[in-house]
């Protein structure tokens, strides 16, 4: 394997199309303003690099990155790409990745708005992630004890998994398909809207006005904290500990609670036939 290292390169193109090598210590800065350093690699190893000019890895296949920070300046650096390991990094470029497929990410600090559009088998483990519309259209995403903070997060999702995270997100899992979430901290407005066959297993959700107009949802174990007009028009089997503080109109399926601060069954504009019991009802039955 051909290795370069210590060296700095501003010009566009300047390691185009190669193929197994290792880039080490290297910087890709300079007035030059070259975009694409690493267009069309494949076999890289990228360890300890620099990043502060656009695009500088598309259409790459089987690329590491180590210990390498991307600057606000390095937009959209992964792009079309199959094969992307990306550990201990600092990614701060907006888009910074979309069309790309296997691709797994560890222990890293991540601030890009619009992250991760539109790949598939994606995953995640550790580190923190703030972004806007991040994950959107995704496939395949497994995700492990991750802190995330941003809107509109995995909308258009499907096939996913999140376990021991923590996301403080609005708008999170809008239309999305086949979405579990286990043993989470799910705090943000309007969680879960329009999702299909979406399951909350040992979650904590806190916000206003959740999980409304939803099919096939499943929460199991879960607590509510100031979750009020939930369930709007959904489809719903829940078994939550604790109170919630207002249930409006579901529409059918089943919602047990220690407690309800106020149900809400009036103004439906379908009939709304699911069942709303206290535990303390279920047990006297």
């Amino acid at each position: 394997m051909l290795l370069i290292k210590g060296k700095r390169f501003s010009q566009e193109r300047a390691l185009y199309n190669l193929r197994d090598v290792a880039v080490e210590e290297c910087r890709v800065e300079g007035a030059e303003d070259g975009e694409s350093f690493l267009k069309e690699c494949g076999n890289v190893a990228v360890n300890n690099c620099y990043f502060d000019l656009r695009y500088p890895m598309w259409h790459a296949t089987n690329l590491s990155l180590s210990g390498c920070e991307m600057t606000v300046n390095c937009r959209a650096p992964l792009w079309y790409d199959k094969g992307v390991s990306i550990s201990d990094c600092r990614v701060y470029g907006v888009k910074a990745l979309r069309e790309s497929a296997d691709i797994n990410i560890a222990n890293s600090d991540i601030n890009s708005p619009e992250f991760c559009w539109n790949c598939k088998n994606v995953g995640v483990k550790g580190g923190k992630i703030a972004a806007e519309y991040a994950f959107f259209g995704s496939r395949n995403i497994r995700v492990e004890n991750l802190d995330f903070e941003g809107k509109y997060s995995f909308q258009y999702a499907r096939g996913v998994a999140i376990s021991n995270s923590r996301l403080k997100t609005k708008d999170a899992f809008w239309h999305t398909r086949g979405v579990t979430v286990t043993d989470s901290v799910l705090d943000g407005e309007y969680l879960g809207w329009y999702s299909s066959g979406l399951t909350l297993i040992r979650c904590h959700i806190s916000g206003t006005q959740p999980l409304c107009y939803c099919k096939g949802l499943e929460l199991i174990d879960c607590t509510m904290d100031d979750c009020d007009l939930a369930f709007e028009y959904s489809a719903v089997n829940a078994d939550i500990s604790g109170g919630i503080k207002s249930v409006k109109n579901p529409l059918r399926g089943r919602i047990v609670a220690d407690s309800f601060g106020e149900v809400i069954l009036k103004d439906s504009k379908y009939p709304c036939k699911a069942k709303i019991i206290a535990r303390q009802d279920l047990k006297a039955k």
